[in-house]
């Protein structure tokens, strides 16, 4: 077997790791619940209307502080749908996953034993520009 053939092997293997499952039915969830594609809806439409007074030469400072108001209430209110917190669990359950495979593979290729290369929350941050270890 070739490495890119693993490489599928791996992919195949996610699609059928239970974090990756709950994540996506939790997208099918809420991508099927109205509300929360109407709070969706709403908030872009408040950032379009930001975004649009930014850009005007005499924009209101006043109109500006409420849109942000009321996108910030719409936005409170679509982190509370329960379809929206099951899939941001669901995601960041996933995203951790991905991370440690990530960090193998990338740790390995970098001359690590394959064995005991593995993701550490507290080294990494998010942002490779920040790693000093140097992860790619």
């Amino acid at each position: 077997m070739d490495i890119i053939e693993q490489a599928r092997n791996i992919g195949k293997s996610i699609q059928q790791d239970d974090r990756y499952l709950k994540m996506q039915l939790a997208i099918q969830n809420a991508d099927a619940d109205k509300e929360l594609q109407n709070l969706i809806g709403q908030y872009n439409l408040k950032r379009m209307s930001i975004q649009n007074e930014m850009q005007k030469k005499d924009r209101d400072e006043a109109k500006l502080k409420s849109y942000q108001q009321e996108m910030n209430t719409v936005y409170a209110t679509i982190m509370k749908n329960l379809n929206m917190e099951t899939y941001n669990k669901s995601r960041d359950e996933f995203t951790v996953l991905m991370r440690r495979v990530m960090a193998i593979i990338e740790q390995s290729a970098n001359g690590a034993d394959p064995e005991t290369a593995d993701y550490s929350p507290s080294a990494c941050s998010g942002n490779c520009a920040s790693c000093s270890e140097g992860c790619r």
